[in-house]
């Protein structure tokens, strides 16, 4: 059973209930672990962000349908999904830089967070409508890379190796990025700015040219998000629309702005969709906003609490 991509319901398990079998559990185990992979790069963009910034990225969505088109755009040209899985995201990341200059820096300052929200709300309406006019409406496909597209008998189940692409990935991603906010001098910075912005300015630093930075890596995961969701899901023009609302709840459910915290919910929500699926395939698809609701009740502040880093 491949995974879904975020709002992708799996095929030909809508009707089946209560299929917990010890195959069916480590199955859907391997699904929930690389499905919350993805839900950890999205919400990682937008933690980032949102720490920074103050600021809530609506166009994150588009930013994660424009990776997935662009790696399908550098691998048809190449003929190398690795070159796919390295570019796209560094194009969807500069993207991000212009956006975050043109559109987003004037706003900095304002009281109100209505003009940031419409912004970049209308932002993906226009990334989603170009994307329509240059790759059409009906969506491409996207296959996994060679030596990837088989997969591993473990006696009990079947583990498609692409998996292990998209899980190593990730994880290669927040090893660099622990990395670079704990031990660089920048990195200590965005901490700064995340936890205390006015006493980062009275120290002297500039937060402008970080601001910049910031909104570009946290685009670039969105993008590397999307190449990675391609060869598991159709990549099409709408497959943003519930992966950007299942990405909020991912970072409510973590605390806004936590780092540590878009990790934690991502790797749990992921479970907590793919075990209900296999108990319960109706309710899959609303079982992580179940979840919030659940987290929200007991800490409203999120599982890691404050916004920021946490370490």
């Amino acid at each position: 059973m491949p995974p879904r991509a975020p709002g992708r319901a799996k095929p030909g398990c809508e009707y089946v209930m209560f299929d917990v079998t010890l195959p069916s559990l480590i199955s859907h185990l391997v699904v929930g672990l690389a499905e919350g992979m993805i839900f950890v790069l999205l919400a990682l963009g937008l933690s980032l962000i949102f720490g920074l910034l103050g600021i809530v990225n609506f166009a994150h969505g588009s930013l994660f349908v424009l990776g997935a088109y662009f790696g399908f755009f550098v691998f048809g040209l190449t003929g190398s999904f690795w070159l796919a899985l390295l570019v796209g995201p560094v194009m969807v990341g500069v993207i991000g830089l212009l956006i975050e200059k043109g559109l987003v820096r004037p706003l900095y300052g304002r009281r109100s967070a209505d003009d940031s929200l419409l912004i970049t709300f209308g932002c993906s309406l226009v990334i989603v409508d170009l994307v329509r006019l240059i790759w059409g409406k009906r969506g491409v496909e996207f296959d996994p890379p060679l030596g990837f597209q088989g997969a591993l008998d473990l006696g009990v189940t079947l583990f498609p190796m692409y998996w292990l692409v998209v899980i190593g990935a990730t994880l290669l991603v927040l090893a660099g990025l622990t990395w670079f906010l704990v031990g660089t001098d920048l990195g200590l910075i965005i901490r700064a700015g995340t936890r205390e912005p006015l006493m980062t300015r009275a120290l002297g630093i500039k937060l402008g040219r970080v601001r910049f930075l910031v909104f570009g890596i946290g685009a670039a995961l969105a993008g590397l998000a999307g190449v990675l969701s391609g060869p598991i899901s159709q990549v099409s023009p709408d497959m943003g629309v519930s992966t950007v609302i299942e990405a909020f709840v991912v970072v409510v459910v973590g605390g806004m702005g936590s780092i540590g915290g878009a990790v934690l919910a991502g790797l749990l929500l992921g479970q907590v969709v793919s075990l209900t699926e296999m108990i319960a395939p109706t309710v899959g698809g609303i079982s992580i906003f179940m979840a919030m609701a659940v987290v929200l009740l007991v800490r409203p502040t999120g599982l890691l609490g404050e916004a920021g880093f946490n370490e």
